[in-house]
C-alpha cells in the first residue's frame, strides 16, 4: 500500500486556521462527530506521523485538558527550544528542510500515511516540494476577518469527497501534481 501524504484541518469560511494571536476557540466551541464522515479519528486510524509546526503544537500543549492525545511521531518544525514533557511522547523539533523531513516521517509511518496539521506556510513548503497528495479540509460557520491562512499557496485540486458533519462542510481534494 501507497502512503499520502495529507493536511487534514480545520478553516473558517474565509480561509483562516486560527485567529492573529493563534487562538482556535472559535473551532473547539463547533459540533462535530469525530468518527463520522471525513472525521478525524477515522483519519488518524490510517496515519502514521505526524508534522505540525511551532505555534499548532504550543496551543495544544496550552489549551489541552487531555494528555498529549497522538501516539505516533510527531515532527515540530521550530527554530526554538521545545518544553520537554515526561509523558511518553515521541516529539522531534526539527529545522531541517520539509523534503528531509518527509523521508524520516515516512520510515516512521512504516506505510501509513503522514498527517500534515499546519499551519498553513509549513504545509505550503510541503506542496512547494511536491510532496502533498490531499487536502482534507472540514469549513466551519464562522469567519474570522484576519489571521492563519489555510495555506497561502496557489495550488490546482481535484475535488474527491465532499461531506456534512455536525456544523462544518468538509471536502476532500486530491493534489493535481
Amino acid at each position: 500500500m501507497t502512503f499520502k501524504t495529507v493536511y487534514h484541518t480545520a478553516t473558517s469560511l474565509d480561509g483562516f486556521l486560527a485567529t492573529p494571536d493563534h487562538n482556535l476557540d472559535w473551532l473547539l466551541s463547533r459540533q462535530v462527530d469525530w468518527d463520522g464522515p471525513l472525521g478525524l479519528n477515522r483519519f488518524t486510524a490510517g496515519a502514521g506521523a505526524i508534522a505540525m509546526g511551532s505555534s499548532t503544537y504550543r496551543w495544544i500543549n496550552e489549551n489541552s485538558t487531555e494528555p498529549w492525545p497522538y501516539t505516533m511521531p510527531t515532527w515540530v518544525f521550530t527554530h526554538h527550544e521545545l518544553p520537554s514533557f515526561d509523558d511518553g511522547r515521541d516529539v522531534r523539533s526539527t529545522s531541517k528542510p520539509v523534503a528531509v523531513v518527509h523521508k524520516e516521517m515516512a520510515a516512521a509511518a512504516d506505510g501509513k500515511d503522514l498527517w500534515l496539521m499546519g499551519g498553513g506556510e509549513l504545509v505550503g513548503q510541503f506542496a512547494d516540494q511536491g510532496l502533498l497528495d490531499e487536502i482534507i479540509v472540514s469549513i466551519a460557520p464562522v469567519t474570522l476577518g484576519a489571521g492563519a491562512p489555510l495555506l497561502p499557496r496557489r495550488l490546482e485540486l481535484k475535488t474527491e469527497e465532499v461531506a456534512h458533519n455536525g456544523e462544518f462542510a468538509c471536502v476532500r481534494y486530491s493534489v493535481v501534481h
